[in-house]
């Protein structure tokens, strides 16, 4: 649903077998400002509904088809990818500046919920990221930066918030670790664009929160995406700063 103004607003065309049919992620592309778009979604999950007893289908979110869904789209698009740029709601903290609303360019992702008390695999959890620089981006547009933190929960308990400031997070989110991680397998340069629905460290209930601010944050979004894109496309190759 958030992505859909963005790919009307750029009068792009779904593409057909992007995806494997098994899979229920959905791709659209066209060219804008003579650089090729490609936006993916992850669609409807398909397991879990049931028509038949008038049950939803939701949304696909978190890591695992977050990760599945830009892996099987880097190897589609084979080697023609110069930016993975990853745009969504986010909680934010207002110990780091957050507030409702506000528009954030990650500098770096980590994970708060994978827990490897052992030599090694404990860093590997954690799964550390540096992503683009987004400085002369943020100078221009005036948006926020700072790391972005990944979990597969809405909400979080006492471990997750230790580990959250840890990792000096601005902003929590379900999948850019996970998609910053696969970009950095295909060495890919990645950033995310998050905009904040709830405050992680406030007093409002999460769920209560993001519900209320779904649809005014998405619309946020959607007037932050045409921004960056506009950026993004007057450069022709990225390595560590936009």
């Amino acid at each position: 649903a958030e992505a859909s103004p963005f790919v009307e607003h750029l009068g792009l065309e779904p593409v057909e077998s992007f995806f494997p049919s098994s899979t229920p992620f959905l791709a659209f592309a066209g060219v804008h400002h003579k650089t090729k778009v490609t936006v993916i979604t992850m669609g409807k999950d398909s397991i879990y509904g049931d028509d038949s007893n008038n049950q939803q289908h939701v949304d696909n979110v978190g890591t695992v088809s977050s990760s599945l869904a830009t892996f099987l789209a880097l190897q589609q698009l084979n080697g023609e990818v110069d930016l993975v740029l990853n745009a969504g709601t986010c909680g934010g903290f207002q110990r780091k500046g957050a507030a409702i609303g506000d528009v954030f360019l990650t500098t770096g992702v980590a994970n708060h919920d994978r827990r490897i008390p052992i030599p090694g695999f404990d860093t590997y959890g954690i799964g550390k990221l540096e992503t683009v620089s987004p400085k002369r981006l943020s100078k221009a547009l005036g948006y926020k930066t700072g790391i972005c933190t990944t979990g597969n929960s809405l909400d979080w308990v006492e471990r997750d918030d230790e580990l959250m400031q840890e990792n000096d997070a601005s902003v929590k989110d379900m999948e850019a670790a996970a998609i910053a991680w696969v970009s950095a397998m295909n060495k890919v340069p990645y950033m995310g664009v998050k905009v904040v629905t709830d405050i992680v460290d406030g007093d409002v209930p999460t769920h209560d929160e993001f519900m209320e601010n779904l649809q005014s944050a998405a619309k946020s979004l959607q007037e932050a995406l045409p921004r960056v894109l506009e950026y993004v496309c007057d450069k022709t190759k990225h390595s560590d700063e936009l």
